[in-house]
């Protein structure tokens, strides 16, 4: 049943009085700070009603507050009730969670978190900024997770489908040979075991996939890498046989899910260098690793008094050896066979989007307004007539005119779920897994007749897009320094948007993937490198009126240079998505030759790419939406 909000926080504070805290933090991540959590870990959502994938809860004994960066203020304005206070993460005069609870709450209050859902690099800069303040933070060990009491037992459980086994016609690399390539990168960080905890590391890793995150084929467990072999932490009725068989061959071995904590206390107790992402590992790991050092000291000191005997362990008050996870940063890097992959998914993708925009076309013309629900719909009904295709890579986003303007909008049934007709623009951002990869693609369409401003904005949209897709740069270049391309046409206008230009995506995995981006973050300092896939969607959107995004995902490949200063290597982008770029909305005035040049290559190579794939309504679609254009 249903519960208000506001029933929801008062039931929460009633927990914090009996925890003794002043604050309790509720972030969206669950216990491995994933970007999408399975539903048994929508905490965020379940107390706040905001459904957005980015934000912080914070409740306090008095006031009940979201932080939200700019992709999601429309959406949590719309979605908050009336006891809630949004704060706009990013704007002037927004200050940070820390600097709030350090500045609001009274001397000596305690901000409750959950170890489990904490990063140790995140908890560190909180407490330092609390008892800057004279405040404390405090991990909530005892009793579990204080929402988890308030939603009782309505809240879902977590999924218990079976695991499979990611093709090796697609995967490129086996899970042995993956491992290998860890236990080298710990041994280089000076340790004996890695700690694995991000849900698409692990899935990466081992050649498995899941669904127990919807649109994520990843699954709940952690690994652990060691000298010796590699272990998977999970629910062990996900493993068939055929997962265990082929875990087996390849050396891995299968232990209950919540066993990481009692072998990460035993690696301590024995001395053992664990390694781990001080941005990922939790709270609640830290302490079960510093239960076991805890338990060897006497020992330890013991020994050194006898001349030795017990391997020295990590340094007092530090559970890991911490550094960037070596996984995250191999699984960015795509191998041959994956980027294979890639391409063939967006070969299909790009069949069913010619279908698909074949048959709203054609509906409109006919006079039927179509829902931003049936839109998501016969999209993905299209995109399942591909071969491999599994589920769509995120939530479709369908937005006509002011809805698109919301930058993550999700149709749903109801008042909200506008039509599209044919005076509409249609801002249509989706994407689809496949068990040869993953896309994800936006385009933006105009059913009447644009204003000389949608078209304006479209074509600066445009001209950032081209200007980044046709950049090129010295090899590990971070993204920081390409953003201001896809920026610079819009910023002549006065125009912005309040989102990253673009994000890594996995093969076969996660849409979103780190550590590459492209936004003007300062923190943004990945460099780039041959073989990472980025978006390439720079955007603009008004308010209230209409919404604008142009997306192709895009791979990292050694660029033709005339020169080579400084013996450096030079890279540039090859796009991989293959559909059409709207031309109705273009004001070709705007455009220079080289960009009209760009557009009419790229529809060249997407006719050429796709028509063999289409037939009837939806080739015909694609020779018109693909003729040449001329200023």
């Amino acid at each position: 049943m249903a519960v208000a909000t506001d029933a929801k926080v008062a039931s929460l504070r009633k927990e914090m009085a009996a925890a003794g805290v002043a604050a309790y933090i509720i972030p969206s991540e669950d216990p491995h700070m994933s970007e999408y959590a399975p539903a048994a870990h929508e905490r965020r959502s379940y107390i706040s009603n905001f459904t957005g994938s980015a934000g912080t809860a914070v409740v306090t004994t008095e006031k009940a507050l979201l932080w939200t960066d700019g992709r999601y203020f429309l959406q949590a304005s719309e979605e908050l009730g009336p006891d809630w206070t949004l704060m706009k993460a990013g704007t002037q005069g927004c200050p940070e969670i820390a600097e709030y609870l350090a500045t609001e709450l009274p001397a000596g209050a305690k901000v409750g978190v959950d170890p489990f859902l904490s990063t140790l690099s995140g908890a560190r800069k909180l407490k330092a900024a609390l008892e800057a303040k004279g405040k404390e933070l405090l991990p909530v060990f005892a009793g579990g997770n204080l929402v988890d009491k308030v939603w009782g037992s309505d809240q879902p459980k977590l999924p218990e489908t079976p695991l499979r086994v990611h093709s090796p016609e697609w995967a490129g690399e086996t899970a042995a040979e993956k491992v290998a390539r860890m236990q080298t990168a710990a041994k280089a960080a000076g340790a004996s075991a890695l700690l694995v905890t991000a849900l698409d590391e692990v899935a990466w890793l081992f050649n498995l996939r899941g669904s127990d995150v919807d649109f994520n084929p990843v699954f709940v467990s952690y690994a652990i890498v060691s000298e010796d072999g590699a272990a998977l932490y999970v629910n062990e009725k996900k493993i068939t046989p055929e997962v265990a068989a082929y875990l087996k061959d390849a050396g891995v071995s299968v232990k209950p899910y919540e066993a990481v904590l009692t072998d990460l206390t035993q690696l301590g107790k024995a001395g053992v260098k664990v390694m781990a992402d001080p941005t990922k590992a939790s709270l609640a790991l830290e302490a079960a690793v510093l239960e076991g050092v805890a338990a060897r000291e006497p020992a330890a000191k013991k020994a050194r008094a006898n001349g030795g005997g017990v391997q020295a362990a990590a340094p007092p008050g530090q559970a890991f050896v911490e550094g960037d996870s070596p996984v995250a940063a191999a699984k960015a890097l795509k191998n041959p066979v994956e980027v294979q992959g890639m391409r063939e998914a967006h070969l299909r993708d790009g069949a069913a989007l010619a279908q698909f925009f074949a048959w709203l076309e054609a509906e409109v013309a006919s006079g039927r307004e179509v829902s931003e629900v049936e839109i998501s719909d016969v999209l993905k009904g299209f995109r399942a007539k591909q071969p491999g295709f599994f589920e769509p890579s995120f939530p479709t986003i369908a937005g006509e005119g002011p809805n698109g303007a919301i930058i993550h909008y999700r149709p749903v049934e109801g008042p909200n779920n506008r039509k599209v007709g044919k005076n509409s623009m249609l801002l249509l951002d989706s994407g689809g897994q496949y068990d040869c990869g993953t896309t994800d693609i936006t385009r933006t369409t105009h059913f009447g007749e644009p204003t000389p401003f949608q078209r304006q904005a479209y074509t600066a949209v445009l001209k950032g897009h081209i200007a980044l897709d046709l950049a090129r740069f010295p090899e590990n270049v971070p993204g920081l320094a390409l953003d201001a391309f896809a920026r610079s046409a819009l910023w002549q206008l006065g125009l912005n948007y309040r989102h990253g230009t673009g994000h890594g995506v996995g093969a076969a995995l996660n849409v979103h993937e780190g550590p590459q981006s492209i936004s003007p973050r300062w923190f943004n300092t990945t460099g780039l490198k041959e073989t990472m896939i980025v978006s390439n969607e720079p955007g603009f959107y008004e308010d209230g009126g209409f919404g604008v995004r142009i997306e192709n995902l895009a791979l990292i490949k050694n660029a033709e240079t005339e020169h080579n200063f400084g013996g450096d290597k030079y890279l540039g982008f090859e796009y991989l998505t293959m559909c059409p770029i709207s031309t109705k909305l273009m004001d070709l005035k705007l455009l220079t030759k080289a960009e009209v040049d760009w557009v009419n290559n790229y529809h060249k190579a997407v006719r050429e790419a796709i028509s063999p794939r289409v037939e009837g309504a939806a080739k015909e679609w694609l020779i018109k939406n693909t003729e040449p254009i001329a200023v």
